[in-house]
């Protein structure tokens, strides 16, 4: 195979990761990202013309320490590692190849960190931040109660549509990452907030531009426009938000997950029931939100120690 040929092998990959496993949009572009930067460095090192069949596992460890160089964090090297060995055994799987090169390649050994997340308080102090006086107040508020009161992702949030909130039983449907569904419960001040933004929402079409798809399998929530807000959106305006209501730290849609199931764990949840909550396939993952606030374990330790 030779260097040209390598890229018609990627969009081939890309195009299975849709076709054969039913990843998301999200997950196949950053596959194709660290593949094409792949390539690109291939394409430094070799002419076109140039053969390169098989890739042996001196090239990738060229390759790894290029990113070494550039500074590149444990955690992308390791992320990139990984998608050249899916990469790879999709080659092999297709007879491209025989073996996969990069198996026998060393994970760089990952720093543990503690997810960023909110106290309770400062939880609190974010949601009520935002005021539901206007259409749009409603809407923000009932975004960012539903995601912290169900815990899920940001891109299953703004997938959401009015079919999958079921506000008798106070659940929600979420489709969640490989396409896979689950329930999830959702606290009733997120019912609530949601109930009410849709309501006004009804009265109060002339606030989008275009006619808003108001109809029970429409999304659950709106921009300006009338159409589905999306991920970027949503992050722009909690931004926003946490810059003007003063947190003490910065804070990710995603650092609101990690708060719901470090709060979830601190009041004594299970952490199999978190598990299936999150969506997490493996426990292992949900296991990184049991770090305990520094007062939370001097309370332990000094009930617990018999000589404090």
């Amino acid at each position: 195979m030779k260097v040209q040929l390598l890229k018609k092998e990627i969009d081939s990959f890309i195009d299975a990761l849709v076709s054969e496993k039913g990843f998301s949009s999200n997950t196949c572009r950053a596959y194709g990202h660290d593949l094409a930067e792949f390539h690109g460095f291939i394409s430094l090192e070799k002419n076109p013309e140039d053969e390169i069949d098989p890739v042996d596992s001196v090239l990738i460890r060229s390759y790894l320490g290029y990113l070494y160089k550039h500074k590149n964090k444990k955690s992308s090297i390791a992320r990139k590692l990984s998608t050249l060995r899916t990469f790879f055994s999709h080659l092999v799987k297709h007879g491209v190849i025989t073996d996969n090169p990069a198996s026998t390649l060393i994970t760089p050994k990952l720093d543990k960190t503690i997810p960023a997340y909110l106290t309770v308080d400062d939880m609190f102090r974010l949601l009520e931040f935002f005021q539901q006086d206007s259409q749009f107040g409603r809407r923000n508020r009932a975004i960012f109660e539903t995601m912290y009161s169900a815990g899920i992702r940001i891109s299953e949030l703004a997938g959401l549509n009015v079919c999958d909130f079921d506000f008798t039983r106070q659940v929600v449907r979420v489709l969640g990452k490989g396409n896979k569904e689950r329930i999830v419960p959702v606290g009733r001040k997120a019912v609530d907030a949601v109930q009410q933004y849709r309501q006004l929402l009804v009265q109060e079409k002339s606030f989008c531009r275009n006619k808003p798809d108001l109809s029970h399998n429409g999304p659950l929530f709106l921009n300006k426009n009338g159409s589905r807000l999306t991920d970027r959106s949503i992050r722009r305006i909690l931004e926003k938000a946490v810059q003007e209501c003063g947190l003490a730290q910065p804070i990710s849609p995603h650092g609101l997950r990690h708060s719901f199931a470090t709060h979830m764990l601190e009041s004594g949840a299970d952490l199999r029931v978190v598990q299936e909550l999150l969506g997490h396939k493996s426990l292992s993952t949900t296991q990184r939100y049991t770090h305990v606030t520094i007062d939370k374990l001097m309370e332990v330790y000094d009930k617990a120690h018999p000589r404090k």
